[in-house]
Order: C-alpha cells, then structure tokens, then sequence
C-alpha cells in the first residue's frame, strides 16, 4: 500500500511539473507572439505611412482658406430661433481680387457690418460687398485684406461615387473641424430646403460628417482640392447620421463668376411653353401610368428646343439626368444651366422613350421673340 501511494504521489508530482512548465512557456509564448503582432502591425503601418498621412497633409493644406462666419441677424429677425447666426466658407481668388463663397441661407438675415469672418490665423473681417442667389443658395463676400491663402478648386464634374473626401467647417461653433467619408451619390434633387427658396438642386450627398454650422464649408478631395459646399442634412434628429449634401463646386464658382461680373445670374433657355395644368388625367391621356414630368404645348421658333426636334405634345421626363418634378421645377433648372452646355433630355412621344440633346441657350437673346410671341 506505502509502495502504491509511493507511486501515486510520485505520478502525481510528475505529472504536475511539466504542466506548471507548459504554463509558464505558454505564457512566455504569448507574450512573445503579442510583441511579434505588435512589430509586424508597426510595419504594416509604415508601409501604409504615406496613404495614412494624406489626411494630415490634405487638412494641412486646406485649413488656412477656411473662414468660420458668424451673421449677427438683423433685429427684425433676431427672436426667430430658425435663423442660423454661425457657419463656415472657404476663400477664393478671381481676377486678382479676393472672396468667401459660402451658402446664403448662412448669411441672408444680416449685412456686411453684423458679418465677422474669422480666418485661420485669428484675423476677423467685415466683407465689403454681398451677392447671394436664392435660387441656387450661393452667397459671395468680397474681403480686403493681405496674405490671405484661396483655396485650390477642383472640378465636380469628375467626382465619382466612393471617393474619398473631407469635410471643413465648424460644426456646432467647433472651429477647424474636419471629417471624412465618401461621396455617396451624385444629381441628388426634390430636397425640402429652408423655404423653398432653393429651386436648383444637383447636391452632390455624402457620408462625411456635416453638422449645423458646417453650411458653407468646403468639401475637399484628396488632392486638397474643393469640389463642393456643404449645404444641408437629412437629418431625424437636427444632427449628422451620415447623409450630407454638397452643392458642387462648379455650379457654385459659375453662380460666382456671374454675381460679380454681372450682379445677377445670367437665365438659360430651353424656348418650350409648358402646360401647368399637366394632371394624373393629362399623364394618363398621354400613356404615362402616373403623373410625371411637363408636358410642351409650343415651342419657340429657332430656339435650342427646335433645333433638339423636340415637339408639342412630347413630355419632359428629365433633364440633364434629374427626373422632372412638374413644369416649374424645368424652368428653374434651365435657368441655372450653364449657357452653351449640352444637355441629355428624356422625352415621352407617342408611347415611347426617345432621347434628346440640346444645347442650352441664353435667355437676353430671345427676349425679343419671346415679347412678340
């Protein structure tokens, strides 16, 4: 029996000796293989070194034409809690001179001298002279001063869907923020901005974060370029939840150009006359199975609709890629499309779907026409 206990405690003993060794080299492995991870995650990151710090270059780059506004409302407007008093713009130079192109609904209830624009050294200015569009939601603040850094504009027009961008602005009164995220649609319309003053809509709409007091605050790409104003939310809450729109950049430096050469934003022409009483009876009639898009009931001779072939009784289904809402809503996108341009048209004729180019002219040059019609 003392031998069988012998050989018990024995077997015991040795059997519990390797496994405290097994643990402690099990330990010892772990934590070995944990500072492998570790130096092999560091390496991935240095090859990863030069993708991972163009976020860093780009918010470089970019933050010094970034302006926080703040619009002190007019007194008649002061008590309205609707009225936003804070948001962003980015600096831009045209023909030597300087300007912030930022949203108008930032800055339509005040005037020059309630305006401060704080740049990104601490400066503050008051702009000397407004131009703001309704329509299109685009303000110009023309600013003196010295050594003011423009921003470098990019073109909208070659923005894909998934790329890359970043966001400025101060979000909540947050100076100098940046987000990033993607753009996440293109053409976007039919939103239900402010009072409905913003007829032209093309957003392009992201995912990057945009709060209140973003409005007016670049949307950059990752060669730093600005290819949108941050312009509104959808929103359940009054906060981000990832779907931001940006009026692109295009549309808003050739807005720009045309308030400050001009003062007004020169109208383009289609040369259609369209039926306002276009019902789900008229859609029907014509064989639409819902009500959809503006029916022509003239067109104007020589115009750009005549040369397109475009003829009474066809229905205007889009424009330019963006389904037509009724017959104001093509009005107002002919009137902000830029003159000359080319443009795809949807047609509805005789049962069938026919596309149509017509390049979009200018409206002074059928003033005379249109008066004798």
């Amino acid at each position: 029996m003392r031998a069988f206990q012998t050989v018990l405690i024995f077997s015991v003993v040795a059997m519990c000796l390797p496994l405290q060794a097994q643990q402690a080299s099990s330990a010892d492995t772990s934590s070995i293989d944990r500072e492998q991870k570790f130096a092999e995650l560091s390496r991935d990151v240095d090859a990863l070194r030069r993708e991972l710090g163009i976020y860093k270059r780009v918010a470089k780059l970019v933050a010094p034409s970034v302006v926080h506004v703040e619009a002190t409302p007019l007194p008649q407007y002061r008590f309205r809690r609707d009225i936003e008093e804070a948001g962003s713009a980015v600096l831009v130079r045209f023909r030597g001179q300087n300007y912030v192109l930022t949203n108008r609904h930032v800055i339509k209830h005040s005037q020059e001298d309630l305006i401060r624009l704080e740049l990104f050294d601490g400066r503050q200015l008051h702009p000397t002279k407004i131009w703001s569009d309704a329509e299109t939601d685009i303000a110009v603040l023309r600013v003196e001063a010295e050594n003011l850094v423009p921003a470098r504009i990019g073109n909208s027009g070659t923005a894909e869907i998934g790329e890359i961008v970043m966001a400025f602005g101060s979000p909540f009164n947050l100076r100098r923020s940046v987000t990033r995220g993607i753009i996440s649609a293109k053409g976007r319309s039919n939103l239900d901005l402010g009072e409905g003053e913003v007829v032209y809509q093309k957003f392009l709409q992201t995912d990057a974060a945009i709060n209140p007091g973003n409005s007016g605050g670049p949307l950059v790409n990752l060669r730093g370029e600005v290819i949108g104003l941050n312009t509104a939310i959808a929103s359940n809450s009054g906060g981000n939840e990832g779907i931001g729109f940006s009026i692109p950049i295009n549309i808003a430096v050739r807005i720009m150009r045309q308030l400050i050469e001009t003062g007004e934003v020169e109208g383009g022409f289609l040369g259609v006359r369209l039926d306002i009483k276009f019902d789900p009876a008229s859609a029907r009639y014509v064989g639409l199975n819902e009500l959809r898009g503006t029916r022509i009931t003239g067109i104007t001779s020589n115009s750009p609709a005549t040369v397109a072939g475009l003829q009474v009784n066809d229905v205007i289904l889009s424009f330019d890629g963006l389904q037509i809402q009724n017959d104001k809503h093509l009005i107002n996108l002919v009137k902000r499309t830029e003159i000359g341009r080319s443009v795809e048209l949807t047609i509805f004729r005789d049962r069938q779907m026919i596309e149509k180019h017509v390049r979009v002219g200018r409206l002074n040059d059928f003033v005379d026409v249109l008066q004798g019609q």
